[in-house]
């Protein structure tokens, strides 16, 4: 294990959920109302001036209508920022009624004044080092600068003073934790170019010799960004990893890396690893199928199949198992307050899993009207609510609903369009729209036919031999042309040198 983590506790990833709940159309108005009193209170408690300008400034302010502001030419800036950051903090282009940061000149004032005052300190703290210390107390002061801005919400200003710090530290573990507080500052304002960027470096940094418990912490950090890129077959073995040995806690809680590891493993994985990765690993199986005792094991990482978990510094408890139940409701649980190493002004909202874990079982074991109900709970109550989901749920609907399709397709040759439309709870006419578009787009390798009685599926196999056949002929057509073209050459040459 390595030293513990530097530069970890800012900026607080909670708040730019928050932002998101604000501006989000599907929440309901008293959450709405929470985030904004939590949003608020945080910036009121860490003095976020430059925070509370970039969201609640008239003219400025990307949680403001553009009507709000004050001349067209700032309405049209105004325009061109909030669409992009839409994608990032905020779930929707417009202003949400009930759910607004009022602007006031004198709060404001008051924070800058007090950032101010704040800064001067760090400045003085940095001269005096400069003086009368050496190189790592000059350090650890830039560090705070670094950290301030990062606390406060000045993206630009906090990159700037990390890249500083980075610049001029030698230390391997410490460039890796500034390189990981860059990254949360992109995923903080929806930047993935940033965050794409810098978990590269970090990636660089850890293969170069970083430690266990950092290299732990990338994989979460590269998954969470993967699955906000919509690259759900990159991630699910990332953040599946993460779950015996998470410890990223200012990253996300457990809670939401567990949505996480389950959306994207339901998506991307193939059965045999669905089934061992998600429907049987100990850790998923401790929180959606099981009881309080062993949900509580799974959290502090008594149960584990991860690759760290037969690990000298963790416990070994193979035998410990936990039977799986489909059709049970699992309770909702707490998982803020279990293992966080940042402080929170707010606990999280207890987690009901129970429609996660309908949505594994039925998929897993065909049971498609059980598994199309939990599909719209899940959007209803994960997909719709999170930030990093929000923007390819629907793709992710559409997925899964191809997923289950070609699960059952798979096992006939033929199938009756009223028979398959009642296995799954739909009408004929929405099924057949449905399979339509993935036949149009070569997704399921099947035809319909409607011409007579209600509707028949025929499933087209492909011949594996004849693929291979036609791939071999192909190929030797490919090498044959270029020998061709070879051996033209060579005569060319000699009948030069002749």
């Amino acid at each position: 294990m390595g030293a513990d983590p530097q530069y970890a506790k800012w900026p607080l990833l909670p708040l730019s959920q928050h932002v998101f709940t604000i501006t989000n159309p599907y929440a309901a108005p008293s959450v709405q109302q929470a985030s904004l009193r939590s949003l608020q209170d945080a910036i009121n408690e860490h003095k976020m001036a430059p925070l509370y300008k970039y969201l609640a400034h008239p003219t400025e302010g990307i949680l403001n209508a553009v009507g709000e502001t004050t001349s067209s030419a700032a309405a049209q800036q105004k325009a061109t920022r909030t669409g992009h950051t839409a994608a990032g903090m905020m779930a929707s282009k417009g202003h949400v009624t009930g759910a607004n940061i009022p602007w006031d000149e004198m709060i404001y004032q008051t924070l800058k004044a007090e950032n101010d005052k704040e800064l001067e300190e760090i400045q003085k703290e940095e001269d005096e080092a400069v003086e009368k210390a050496g190189d790592t107390e000059i350090m650890a002061a830039r560090g705070k600068r670094a950290e301030f801005y990062a606390k406060v919400g000045d993206k630009d200003k906090a990159i700037a003073a990390y890249e500083d710090v980075l610049e001029k530290t030698g230390i391997l573990g410490t460039k890796i934790d500034i390189v990981l507080a860059v990254i949360r500052m992109g995923l903080f304002y929806g930047d993935r170019t940033l965050v794409k960027t810098y978990v590269a470096k970090a990636k660089m940094l850890v293969e170069s010799g970083g430690d266990w418990d950092r290299r732990n912490r990338l994989k979460a950090y590269e998954g969470l960004h993967l699955l906000t890129i919509r690259s759900y077959n990159l991630a699910a073995p990332l953040l599946l990893d993460s779950l015996s040995t998470f410890t990223s806690y200012e990253l996300c809680t457990y809670s939401s890396l567990v949505v996480y590891s389950v959306l994207a493993g339901s998506v991307s994985l193939k059965r045999v690893d669905f089934k061992s990765k998600v429907v049987d690993a100990p850790e998923i199986k401790a929180i959606l199928g099981a009881d309080g005792e062993d949900k509580l094991l799974a959290l502090s990482g008594a149960i584990s199949a991860g690759p760290g978990a037969e690990d000298a510094e963790m416990r070994d408890v193979k035998d410990t198992t936990t039977p799986n139940a489909p059709t049970k409701a699992t309770t909702a649980i707490n998982l803020a307050t279990l293992g966080t190493g940042v402080d929170q002004s707010e606990t999280e909202m207890a987690i009901d899993f129970s429609p996660l874990a309908q949505l594994v079982n039925s998929l897993y074991n065909g049971h498609y009207k059980l598994f199309f109900q939990a599909l719209a709970l899940v959007e209803e109550r994960f997909l719709t609510q999170d930030r990093y989901l929000f923007e390819h749920r629907g793709w992710f609907i559409r997925e899964m609903r191809l997923r289950a399709y070609q699960q059952l397709l798979q096992s006939y040759r033929v199938v009756g369009l009223e028979s398959m439309a009642n296995d799954f709870g739909v009408t004929v006419d929405f099924l057949d729209r449905d399979l339509a578009r993935f036949i149009a787009a070569g997704r399921i390798p099947c035809t319909i036919d409607r011409v007579t009685g209600k509707g028949v599926i025929e499933t087209n196999r492909p011949d594996d031999k004849n693929k291979q056949y036609q791939d071999v002929v192909k190929q030797g057509d490919q090498l044959i042309t270029k020998l061709q073209k070879y051996g033209q050459a060579v005569r060319l040459r000699g009948s030069e040198r002749a």
